[in-house]
């Protein structure tokens, strides 16, 4: 298979952030030799090693266009749909989006959560997605346009908090209790099984950076 991706180019991992191709190599596997891509996820410190047949699948993708950045800065002070109240189903919908991994998709959640929490406080889950989903936003972004992160920090904040502007929720759809934070212990748990599910996969997807020494330049 081609590779998509060339050495030294900038990708976005989804749910991981930006990256770079530090390596294309094969690797053995069950008596075939595999090309992998090697990747270094900046923000985690992380290296990850892929199968390029599996790059696709796994939403792996370019940076989007300064264009397509804009849009989804823009994005972010445009009315949208009803927000549900039910803030568990709320949290598996943004969860869902953000495993999609697009740059208008991450501005969404970003754009629900930060307005939701003007309403009320964000139950811990929901604020530990919303920081991760703005931090992703935050760094394609700022490569996408050539700007520093805490420029694109100031925009993102004046997209959401135009000044004198007033809220763009149309209406709260309430369905359930938003009190019922008896369940966010089976949830926090449930969802720190799911990331290691997504994080761990086979050999065959991805290795981790604990494969490699801690001293190996990259």
């Amino acid at each position: 298979m081609a590779n998509k991706f060339k050495v030294d180019q900038k990708v976005v991992y989804p749910s991981q952030g930006v990256g770079k191709i530090t390596k294309i190599f094969e690797k053995k596997f069950k008596d075939e030799m595999i090309p992998y891509y090697e990747i270094y996820i900046e923000a985690s410190d992380m290296v990850v090693m892929v199968p390029v047949s599996k790059a696709e699948e796994l939403g792996i993708r370019q940076i989007v266009s300064a264009k397509e950045a804009q849009e989804a800065l823009n994005l972010l002070s445009e009315d949208f749909e009803p927000i549900t109240s039910d803030w568990k189903l709320r949290y598996q919908m943004n969860l869902d989006l953000l495993k999609k991994g697009s740059v208008k998709d991450i501005a969404q959640i970003v754009r629900c959560l930060y307005n939701r929490s003007k309403i009320k406080e964000l139950p811990i889950l929901e604020r530990k997605l919303y920081d991760s989903a703005k931090k992703l936003l935050e760094d394609e972004i700022s490569f996408a346009l050539g700007k520093s992160e805490k420029e694109i920090e100031q925009e993102i904040h004046t997209k959401l908090e135009p000044p004198g502007a007033v809220s763009k929720i149309k209406h709260i759809v309430a369905l359930d209790d938003d009190e019922d934070d008896d369940l966010m212990d089976d949830i926090n748990e449930k969802s720190k099984n799911d990331d290691e599910d997504d994080d761990l996969e086979s050999d065959e997807d991805i290795d981790e950076a604990d494969d490699f020494d801690d001293d190996e330049e990259l």
